[in-house]
Order: structure tokens, then C-alpha cells, then sequence
């Protein structure tokens, strides 16, 4: 199994980061990208990195990660935030999986031709260093499609946190993109979004978390951990009517094919 998106650097992390570590690498978590946020955070991401490459024991999930300027945060946003990621990529491209976690949120007072200004700059970087992206979105799927039109966007990526009906999932994935699917398959009443997952092909799939956020059934109001992905990925299975080995072979192997690894 793989962690395609997981917040391990946040702080609700802090008290206990090893010991979850250990206990995914238990359950068969092989992998988690951790995808930065905001440019007062990505050292933290550039450490949890070094230390993955540099602990031989106990065992834990390879760490893989990326940086990026997150909507939520834009309004913390400096003009200089844009070159400082540039030169993180140019310094070092390898390092980087891909480019994110970008995007555009339609339901928060960050100014939209702000966010779209950021996110299509971000694309652009992506483009020039051969990245693909990690995009949120909320209720802003026509307008991300428009800007990876604008740009030209072909490196593909990932739709993290998937929720949608199966038109909208094919109009991303025709344009390279594999959809990252969490915890709102877990809920009934996310109908359409279960529905669809049901339908697409399994080559269009990852499995993620999004810890410490976006909380299963069950575990509302709770700190959501990559160790729940077993349950994500029993879900996704059910829904599909397939075998959990099959889920996570395939979601695995696509993880691999879009970031190179």
C-alpha cells in the first residue's frame, strides 16, 4: 500500500511521528509523499525526507515528497515565495516527486484571481522542471481545468481528494491525471463520489489519507493517520468488487508510474 498524500510534517504529528512510522511500515504501508504547503514548512518536509533516506532501523515507509503554495495559506503569500521554490527545484530536481500541493479553493476568502495567478505560476514551474502536480480542489474543478488548458499543462498529476460525479473524474483523467481517493469513499451518503470510483478504471486510481485531515467514518472529530489507510483501501475494494490485493498492487503501480519511481 501507498500513502500518495499524507501531512506528516504538520504539528499534530509532532508527539508521536516515529511510532506511526514504525506502525504503517507494520501494516505494509511500503510509501507516503508528503506534499508542502507553505513556504515556512517545506524545511520541515526537506527533513522528514533526509531522515526516511538515513534510517535503517526500525524500519519505516520510504518518505517521498514535493513542495508547493496551498490556497489555504496564500494569505501569508510573498512575492518572493514563487523564486524561493524555483530555486528549491533547480537546486535539486531529483529530490522532488512533484510539484504541489497547489490548486484553487472556491469556498475561502483568499481572492480567486490571486489563487488562479499562484497556481498557474506553479504550473508553469512544474512544466519547466518536468513535474507533475498535486492539486486541491473545492468547488473549483471547471476553473483548474480552464488554467491547465491556459498553460498547457501535459506533465499530468494527481486530483487529490477526488469527489465528483465519473464526467468530471474523465475530463482530468484525459488529461493525465490519476485521482487521489480518501476517506469520502468511507461515508454513504458521498453517493455520487462512491458511485464513480466504482466505474473508473483501477489505472486511474491512488489511495491516500490526506492525515491529519479528512477523518474516515467512524473517526469524526478525531486526528485522521496514515494508519487508516488499510481502511480506505478496504472500502475502495468493496465498492469495486475486487480483491484488496488487487487495490493495492494496481494503486501502487500507478503511484509509481506518475512520479518515475
Amino acid at each position: 500500500m501507498i500513502d500518495s498524500h499524507c501531512h506528516l510534517d504538520f504539528a499534530a504529528f509532532d508527539p508521536d511521528r516515529s511510532a506511526i512510522l514504525q506502525q504503517c511500515h507494520t501494516l505494509g504501508i511500503s510509501d507516503i509523499l508528503v506534499p508542502g504547503v507553505q513556504r515556512a514548512t517545506w524545511s520541515k518536509v526537506q527533513t522528514l525526507a533526509k531522515q526516511s533516506l538515513s534510517s535503517l532501523s526500525p524500519p519505516q515507509p520510504q518518505i517521498h515528497i514535493s513542495l508547493g503554495l496551498h490556497p489555504y495559506f496564500l494569505d501569508n503569500y510573498n512575492d518572493d515565495d514563487l523564486e524561493v521554490l524555483a530555486q528549491c527545484y533547480a537546486e535539486d530536481p531529483q529530490r522532488y516527486v512533484a510539484l504541489g500541493e497547489i490548486g484553487i479553493d472556491g469556498a475561502i476568502n483568499i481572492p480567486l484571481a490571486l489563487q488562479t495567478e499562484v497556481f498557474e505560476q506553479q504550473l508553469l514551474l512544474a512544466q519547466k522542471f518536468n513535474k507533475p502536480v498535486i492539486i486541491h480542489h473545492r468547488k473549483s474543478q471547471s476553473v483548474i481545468l480552464q488554467s491547465l488548458k491556459r498553460c498547457q499543462f501535459d506533465q499530468g498529476g494527481v486530483l487529490h481528494a477526488f469527489s465528483g460525479n465519473l464526467q468530471q473524474a474523465q475530463q482530468f483523467i484525459d488529461r493525465g491525471f490519476k485521482l487521489g481517493i480518501g476517506g469520502t469513499i468511507t461515508y454513504p451518503r458521498a453517493q455520487t463520489t462512491r458511485l464513480t470510483v466504482s466505474q473508473l478504471p483501477l489505472s486511474s486510481l491512488l489511495l491516500e489519507t490526506d492525515a491529519p485531515d479528512m477523518p474516515l467514518q467512524g473517526f469524526q472529530g478525531q486526528r485522521n493517520c496514515p494508519t487508516r489507510l488499510p481502511l480506505v483501501l478496504q472500502q475502495l475494494a468493496q465498492l469495486r468488487n475486487e480483491s484488496i490485493e488487487e487495490v493495492a498492487h494496481v494503486t501502487s503501480q500507478n503511484f509509481r508510474e506518475l512520479f518515475r519511481l
